[in-house]
């Protein structure tokens, strides 16, 4: 974890914990919610570098982060992580789970092992972050997970991905009813294609160029587009609950 004396403050009004947040569409969400106003806590898994880099550069802009760090499948982390959190800026109003791994392959040639990685930190990780959401956001919070528009699209090679974020799908809308009465959101983001090395990895240009062209708007989404959908949901979308916006471009 990384921290200033400025940083450590708790008078901010919200805040807001984001997994994966190195990454790039974490990385977008963290800029665009400390925009408006938030207090934010970079998550990474491995990269802590681009993480404290994130806060610098959050800082040097007025605005207050801190760096924590941690598997999102491990229970222990997730609860150091929250702890530190709450210790520095006093709650969470927001938890953000971009954190996920793609791996694509046909079902015939997938491996088990490979699976089982995807599923761990999509599926499980999701569960363990969402399980620490669930104790600990503040009444008029929000919690916003991540699925994938492949789960409409079915694009082949995708089974085991889909399979994971059909998860997610479910664990979230359950999660929504859960929380009756408690003023908590819950919701899942699914984004389309989007420009980022997550997505762009081991794909060749003609491919990013079909998939850009299968968009009515005809470009790849941008990091910057899936967060405007996070912090709506982070923010004035209190009427939305237990929903899967499909943030796309109008894909499927």
């Amino acid at each position: 974890m990384t921290e200033t004396p400025a940083e450590a403050r708790t008078d901010t009004p919200r805040v807001a914990l984001v997994t994966g947040a190195s990454g790039g569409i974490g990385r977008a969400v963290v800029e665009r919610l400390t925009r408006d106003g938030f207090a934010v806590a970079v998550h990474y898994a491995g990269n802590k570098k681009r993480a404290d880099d994130l806060v610098a550069k959050v800082t040097e802009r007025g605005g207050r982060a801190i760096a924590v760090g941690g598997d999102v499948a491990d229970e222990d982390a997730m609860r150091a992580a929250f702890d530190a959190v709450e210790t520095v800026f006093g709650g969470i109003d927001v938890v953000v789970n971009t954190a996920g791994i793609m791996i694509l392959a046909p079902v015939a040639e997938m491996s088990l092992d490979d699976l089982d990685r995807m599923h761990r930190t999509n599926i499980r990780g999701t569960f363990v972050v969402s399980q620490q959401a669930a104790r600990r956001l503040r009444e008029g919070g929000a919690l916003v997970n991540f699925s994938t528009s492949v789960t409409r699209t079915q694009f082949p090679n995708y089974a085991g991905y889909v399979a994971s974020k059909a998860a997610v799908e479910g664990m979230t809308l359950i999660l929504a009813r859960e929380l009756r009465g408690r003023d908590i959101t819950v919701n899942a983001v699914a984004p389309g294609p989007t420009a980022t090395p997550l997505f762009l990895n081991g794909k060749d240009q003609q491919t990013v160029d079909n998939l850009a062209h299968a968009v009515p708007l005809e470009r790849l989404g941008r990091p910057e587009d899936i967060a405007e959908t996070v912090a709506f949901l982070a923010g004035p979308a209190r009427w939305v609950n237990g929903q899967i916006l499909f943030s796309n471009g109008g894909l499927a």
